[in-house]
């Protein structure tokens, strides 16, 4: 009986784990080099469901993110909460800690483009 609930409760998880990842679904549009050494530039796509909220994160570069549909608000480490409709943009310096959320009543998207380095994970967690 233990052994199923343990079963079970592990299955709860993995399930929620996937609920999570699915609430966010990011499309990568361009990667390509750049005229500075070490350097290139991503853009994606970032589609929020309603109430979805990224993990806190950083970046190896500089990100600049654009809401295309929706309402989103944005965390950046040391400052107050910023919140963005479709056609307004926000600047995140390079290692600056932050996270977005789905504030609006339906779906949210973003395009993001990334100066960032080469090599480096785009997606560093932040605790």
């Amino acid at each position: 009986m233990i052994a199923a609930a343990l079963i079970a409760g592990a299955g709860l998880s993995l399930t929620a784990a996937q609920a999570q990842q699915q609430q966010i679904q990011r499309t990568d549009l361009v990667q390509s080099d750049i005229s500075v050494a070490e350097r290139e530039v991503l853009q994606v796509r970032v589609d929020f469901e309603p109430g979805a909220v990224s993990i806190n994160h950083t970046h190896p570069g500089e990100e600049v993110a654009y809401v295309l549909e929706g309402v989103l608000e944005y965390q950046l480490e040391g400052s107050q909460p910023v919140t963005l409709k479709a056609g307004e943009s926000l600047f995140i310096p390079a290692g600056v800690a932050h996270l977005a959320k789905n504030v609006g009543n339906g779906k949210a998207s973003e395009l993001a483009t990334y100066i960032v380095k080469k090599a480096a994970p785009l997606v560093v967690p932040v605790k």
